[in-house]
């Protein structure tokens, strides 16, 4: 194995880690524990969450530019393997997430924050399953790069 393609994943495989544990720790914990805490209505949890999502996507951001430098200007390119497509399936969902349903999730809360009656929507299930994709995407992605490293085989 090349020297360069050991330091790619060296600096890469800290980074897909840590986007998942603060994508695990986001999404499929405080999302749901905030609304068991005492005092804390629908309302007042949808617009903490709001704000809690919204500081996640920048952190997801910043993880994914560094990958995407790392990966570029170390390899010369993403390529087509999987870790480059995994990493790119990822990006995608990121994308859709950021410019789709956060914003649309998003401009709901009003209504409920004003009592009003929400229609029901696929929205959050949809939130949720891209997080699984992505999540699984990002596992397989840094699991890969253990093996490049030699560190699992």
């Amino acid at each position: 194995m090349q020297t360069k393609e050991i330091q790619l994943y060296m600096l890469a495989f800290p980074i897909v880690f840590l986007w998942i544990g603060f994508v695990c720790a986001i999404s499929f914990m405080e999302a749901w524990l905030k609304f068991r805490a005492p005092g804390v209505t629908l309302p007042l949890g949808l617009g903490i969450g709001s704000l809690i999502f919204k500081a996640l996507n920048k952190v997801e951001w910043v993880f994914a530019i560094l990958m995407a430098v790392d990966l570029f200007l170390l390899h010369r390119g993403i390529g087509i393997n999987p870790p480059g497509i995994l990493f790119l399936t990822a990006l995608l969902i990121l994308i859709i997430q950021t410019l789709w349903l956060l914003p649309a999730l998003d401009a709901r809360i009003p209504l409920y924050q004003q009592g009003l009656e929400v229609p029901s929507s696929p929205l959050h299930f949809y939130y949720v399953a891209t997080e699984v994709v992505k999540v699984a995407c990002l596992i397989i992605t840094g699991i890969l790069f253990l093996r490049s490293i030699r560190i699992i085989s």
